[in-house]
């Protein structure tokens, strides 16, 4: 906490200190935080240890397991309402188990919601990993293993975050808080819509903080303000009613792989940006990542070209990016001296801040029915899609959430986008609109989600347990639930 010239606290963001004045809070915080970051680490090993994979393929006993351990958890820091829930799936199978716990809220306060799944990845190849995928491992001031960034730390800062602040605030604290943990969202939330509907008023809440996402980088925090929609599908094109011999009747007619690589090509401009009309576009990225750092972080080869034009940070966040993420035509040890008849793509198209999933796709659907190479019979398949997400940047609860990163860190935080997507948190903000919506993280560049030696950064991790703790305090200080956007909750 600094001062202006005039005497008022400001925070490291130059602001002045929203609330009453507690600069005690910080360093009270920090320091149960810190006589109690051992067992949260240790737990947080604990919790790595459980390969809780919630695709279909897997055994469901470690993913029930996983709920099992952060019930317990929950219970651990003193509540007792701690249930484990889950709806079917279409298909009449069980859905990912989710752990819901809450402290209802004193009159006259609003109730947080924090938000975090504990299921994870499977380890993938694990000759690729240099730490077993399932045993925590510390080293070089991070810790290794599935899930130890994505999602196991939201789960533990969550918890750490509120024993910290019933230590210090003591009776004083009367926020309601409930918290939700996800049993599927690495298997793509199949129930999550149907979990909603069913516990509607249970969740309900007039803030989410949904921990799942990324800083900006090592030592400096970032509350994620937007994120990319997602629409994806499948490109068939055919061009014979079946194979034939390739020298007895190749040259009049090109086969379907070359033809559907034509119409492929036609999706971006010499330039690599999408080519399709109708799409949201923009280069308003507030800040920017260096060529160096992408390359490096995206682990591009040297010599190639990036592609696109604007900011780096806008090609990853507000504008459109579309990807080949497979293709059906033979292999090529399988491959035979013959005109194939029909070949088939399916795309994943990112969409920018703004843009209507249904639009999207209708416009893709325009494109490649419009660009049919040679005549070529084009099929166009639809697959899935998910809304994209713009934070409100002048809520309260964004800048509260701002002024506690940048308290926590010591440094200014910064807004950023995720060139991803959270497709949940479209079904949230239409069941709860007048919700408000963070998203923040523990996660930096280094993490790796997803891949190989998945890691988390100790120092950030601590801090971000600060940043929420003080955001806690904070709202649960001011009391002002009225001033959220919205009013008070229903």
């Amino acid at each position: 906490m600094t001062s202006s010239p005039t005497g008022t606290p400001q925070n490291h963001n130059g602001l002045p200190s929203p609330g009453l004045d507690r600069n005690s809070w910080t360093e009270d915080l920090r320091s149960s935080i810190d006589q109690s970051f051992n067992q949260t680490l240790a737990r947080l090993k604990e919790l790595v240890a459980i390969p809780g994979i919630a695709w279909p393929s897997f055994d469901r006993a470690p993913l029930e397991r996983s709920a099992e351990v952060v019930a317990e958890l929950l219970r651990g820091v003193g509540l007792g309402n701690v249930q484990i829930l889950g709806c079917d799936k279409p298909d009449g199978t069980p859905g990912g188990p989710a752990v819901v716990a809450q402290r209802p809220a004193a009159d006259g306060k609003p109730t947080i919601l924090l938000y975090a799944h504990h299921d994870v990845q499977p380890a993938g190849d694990q000759s690729l990993w240099e730490t077993e995928p399932f045993t925590a491992v510390e080293k070089d001031g991070r810790l290794y293993g599935r899930g130890a960034a994505d999602d196991k730390a939201g789960i533990m800062a969550h918890l750490a975050a509120y024993a910290a602040v019933t230590e210090v605030l003591g009776n004083s604290l009367g926020l309601g808080v409930t918290f939700f943990f996800e049993g599927e969202e690495e298997a793509g939330s199949p129930t999550f819509r149907s979990f909603l509907e069913a516990n509607r008023e249970l969740l309900r809440a007039d803030v989410i903080v949904v921990a799942d996402s990324s800083n900006w980088k090592v030592g400096v925090p970032a509350l994620t303000t937007s994120l990319r929609g997602l629409v994806d599908g499948t490109i068939e094109v055919q061009v014979l009613d079946h194979a034939v011999h390739s020298g007895m009747y190749g040259g009049p007619v090109l086969d379907a792989p070359t033809l559907l690589s034509r119409l492929i090509a036609t999706l971006h401009d010499e330039e690599g940006n999408v080519a399709i009309e109708g799409l949201v576009a923009r280069d308003t990225a507030t800040v920017d990542l260096s060529e160096e750092d992408y390359r490096a972080d995206a682990s591009v080869l040297d010599g190639v070209r990036l592609a696109g034009s604007g900011s780096i940070a806008s090609r990853l966040w507000t504008k459109p990016a579309l990807s080949i993420i497979g293709f059906d035509a033979p292999s090529v040890d399988a491959a035979s001296n013959t005109l194939l008849p029909r070949a088939r793509a399916k795309f994943s198209l990112r969409l920018a801040p703004g843009q209507v999933p249904d639009e999207a796709m209708e416009a893709v659907r325009r494109h490649v029915e419009a660009n049919a190479p040679f005549g070529a019979k084009v099929t166009f398949t639809p697959g899935e899609s998910g809304n994209p997400f713009l934070t409100d940047t002048s809520s309260p609860a964004a800048s509260l959430a701002m002024w506690a990163l940048g308290e926590a860190w010591g440094v200014k935080a910064v807004e950023t986008g995720i060139g991803g997507s959270i497709p949940f948190i479209a079904d949230l903000t239409e069941l709860y609109p007048d919700v408000q919506i963070l998203v923040t993280g523990v996660e930096d560049p280094d993490s790796r989600a997803h891949s190989a030696n998945e890691s988390l950064h100790l120092g950030d991790f601590r801090k971000a347990i600060l940043a929420e703790a003080l955001l806690l305090a904070r709202i649960n200080d001011q009391g002002l639930q009225d001033r959220f956007h919205g009013g008070p909750r229903a």
